[in-house]
């Protein structure tokens, strides 16, 4: 028991630190690639202003732009490290504040997305590998095939054609109403929700229904159908786990991307969510911005990606002693 008990110890602290390390490179490379676009966030303020050069010289010396690249990263990693993310250089807003208003619609967009996710992904795969070979399974194959070929964007675009355009079931754009937030309006989720779904589905019921067909065919699940034990307890005890476990650190990516990276859905459908400001401050050169929203999406992904090895590794323990 103590043994055990140290091994998980020594596997937390171990990915504890991975984690960090992961976390101080991603800040170190979306810093680097606020610095590769052209121009600064003080040009791109006062663009269109008839700013004189001494005017832009005189806003990029009060927003620290004309200290090294390598002071301004130290001051906001020391900051961050505090919990400060600093302000905006175009609004002069708390970065913080500016990403809690955000993502909690990102939140909700991503929350309900995964929620459909993981039941629809598990579901499908299981019904389509009990029963590979058939025409349940051939429907869902070629259903999830159309899927992953289509980008994302193609995706959303025929969805507002179908629903928004051609049956004015639903909203083209996602905006909730002033002052409230999307749960107040379900409808504009649908078409997003829908979007993301597509993409994250159909990967994942095609690795869900390959584990199952795999499970099926061991001696395991054969032994125990032959010993006479029904087939629910046979796909729950067995089959199951044996196709899931494999997919967890899949599933975990996906719901990364639900719950920080909708980009392409939240601007095809002017949803108010991080990716809009992420996408706003990009063109303003915005680097507090870019660099919180940034980190922001690099933490969940690495908690999530943790978490998800940390489940693999209660089911299958072998996995925790070769990681």
């Amino acid at each position: 028991m103590t043994g055990t008990r140290h091994g998980w110890v020594l596997w937390w602290l171990r990915r504890a630190g991975l984690a960090a390390l992961t976390l101080v490179a991603a800040s170190v490379l979306v810093f680097a690639a606020t610095l590769l676009a052209p121009g600064d966030a003080a040009a791109a303020r006062l663009a269109g202003q008839g700013a004189s050069p001494a005017q832009i010289t005189e806003l990029r010396h009060d927003l620290g732009l004309d200290r090294p690249a390598w002071e301004r990263y130290a001051s906001w990693l020391w900051a961050a490290l505090h919990g400060d993310l600093g302000r905006s250089y175009v609004s002069g807003e708390s970065v913080s504040g500016l990403i809690a208003e955000r993502a909690g619609n990102s939140l909700v967009l991503g929350a309900v997305a995964a929620a459909l996710l993981l039941p629809s992904a598990i579901g499908l795969g299981l019904w389509a590998g009990l029963r590979a070979g058939r025409a349940a399974d051939r429907v869902v194959s070629t259903a999830t095939l159309a899927l992953v070929s289509l980008p994302e964007f193609v995706i959303g675009t025929l969805l507002i054609q179908v629903f928004a355009v051609s049956a004015g079931w639903l909203p083209a754009v996602s905006l909730p109403p002033a002052g409230q937030g999307p749960l107040s309006a379900p409808q504009i989720l649908v078409l997003p929700v829908l979007t993301l779904l597509s993409v994250c589905l159909a990967q994942n019921v095609r690795l869900v229904r390959a584990g199952v067909t795999e499970a099926v065919a061991s001696d395991a699940v054969r032994a125990a159908r032959l010993g006479g034990i029904p087939e629910h307890r046979v796909v729950l005890r067995w089959v199951l786990p044996a196709a899931v476990v494999p997919a967890i650190p899949v599933l975990a990516r996906y719901l990364a991307y639900l719950l920080g990276g909708t980009l392409v859905a939240e601007t095809l459908f002017g949803y108010p969510g991080l990716a809009a400001a992420l996408v706003s401050a990009t063109a303003a050169r915005d680097a507090p911005v870019v660099l919180g929203v940034g980190m922001l999406v690099a933490a969940v992904t690495v908690f999530l990606n943790l978490l998800a090895d940390a489940l693999a590794a209660v089911l299958n323990p072998a996995a925790r002693r070769t990681s």
